[in-house]
């Protein structure tokens, strides 16, 4: 397979993903703030995307399919479809909104399903020497779609209703099944899928008591937990500022993500060069402080023009710690389990962030946006200690990790000892 036809296909794979959850992480706390909610009740909606959360309960079973197209094509036919029942949907703005919820649950169920197959086509596509540049493409076509969804889809939404809204992301989403449908599995599989298991919950655990796994799990959550927090609640607080959708959808949605494609390319490349290690504490520090302008904000320093520019480097810096993050997941995942490992990690960092949304919430009605916004940085910046004391220490996830912090230089699937082996 050409390395322009696998950049194609990763990025279509992932752009499909990042153009609906674009458009609802955008749209829903928007319209819920305009309806009256409760930031307590914005952050909890982050439930209805709780499949993401999940899917590390049925991953084992979708993992042990010999054909990931098997997978992707029909769930992403069913998308395109639930789509286009949206658009369909006519009534008051409440009754519109259940009707959204509802998308966003079943969406949420076929994306989450779908990044399974998808994870584990990605580790087998890509050698280690292309996992940094691998997924700042990977991401990069994610926030793309988030350009796209949470950007312009924002935008059509205000200005020409919701009818053409989700018309028009039905017919971009069919745009991307074309590189999928071009795509000969066969010829590009690296390692065979690993056998079903009866109980895909056994395959779960077995992965779990991998040496580190534990580790590693926690080391996820706390360097994504603040940014998160902030993440979830800038919306609402744009939303106070009196910023319309449009504005929204075009410095959140269109600069932000833009920045935010930018951003993963620079991690990508970042990671590749420099190795993981530095790359994810440059990154961490640098996102840490872009959670820090938020807070500056709500201090009353640099008005409108320093607000928008905490949200596009938000986004940026965010882009290039996400690439850091993934590419470091990708090294974790043993290519035979890949679905499997990577989904465990991925559900991590998406319960983090669910939990993480529902606290921000409690918090921005209990304190107030400038208490949220400063324990989200200081939160961030604990993350960041948390490596510094790893490295300090060595007391790294796991061997396979120890030798991945370093870059491709020490390549860790070139070295059989450095991979995780499971205990006897």
């Amino acid at each position: 397979m050409s390395a322009r036809n696998k950049w194609l296909l990763l990025a279509s794979l992932y752009f499909s993903q990042g153009l609906p959850f674009g458009f609802f992480t955008q749209a829903l706390p928007v319209l819920l703030r305009e309806d009256g909610a409760s930031l307590s009740r914005i952050g909890l909606s982050g439930l209805l995307f709780l499949p993401w959360a999940l899917k590390w309960i049925w991953a084992p079973w979708v993992d042990a399919t010999q054909s990931r197209k098997q997978w992707i094509v029909p769930l992403q036919i069913a998308t395109i479809l639930t789509a286009l029942a949206l658009a369909l949907v006519d009534g008051t703005a409440a009754e519109k909104l259940f009707w959204l919820k509802l998308t966003i649950v079943l969406c949420a169920l076929f994306a989450a399903t779908q990044d399974v197959p998808t994870d584990s086509l990605a580790v087998n596509l890509l050698k280690p020497h292309e996992r940094g540049l691998g997924n700042a493409v990977q991401v990069g076509g994610y926030r793309l779609g988030m350009v796209l969804g949470g950007g312009v889809l924002m935008i059509v939404l205000d200005r020409m209703g919701w009818a053409t809204t989700f018309v028009a992301m039905a017919v971009f989403l069919a745009l991307t099944l074309l590189p999928v449908l071009r795509f000969r599995e066969a010829e590009t599989l690296l390692a065979a899928p690993p056998p079903r298991r009866a109980n895909p919950l056994a395959g779960v655990w077995a992965r779990l008591r991998l040496p580190g796994m534990g580790l590693l799990l926690l080391w996820l959550v706390a360097y994504k937990f603040g940014d998160a927090m902030a993440s979830a609640m800038a919306k609402p607080y744009l939303v106070d500022q009196g910023w319309s959708k449009s504005e929204i959808g075009f410095w959140a949605g269109i600069i932000g993500s833009a920045g935010g494609l930018l951003g993963a390319l620079f991690g990508g490349l970042m990671s590749d060069r420099y190795g993981r290690r530095r790359t994810l504490l440059v990154c961490g520090i640098a996102q840490t402080l872009a959670v820090a302008l938020y807070a500056a904000h709500t201090l009353g320093m640099g008005d409108a023009p320093l607000l928008k520019a905490a949200v596009a480097l938000e986004h940026l810096l965010g882009g290039m710690a996400t690439v850091a993050l993934f590419t470091l997941m990708m090294d974790a995942s043993d290519p035979q389990h890949a679905g499997t490992d990577y989904t465990l990690q991925a559900s991590t960092v998406v319960i983090a962030t669910g939990l993480a949304s529902a606290l921000g919430g409690v918090l921005g009605d209990a304190l107030g946006y400038g208490a949220l916004f400063g324990l989200s940085a200081l939160l961030s910046g604990a993350g960041c200690g948390l490596l510094l004391w790893a490295l300090a220490t060595g007391r790294v996830p796991s061997r396979l990790i120890a030798a991945s912090w370093a870059g491709h230089r020490n390549d860790p699937m070139a070295n059989p000892r450095a991979r995780i082996q499971p205990r006897d």
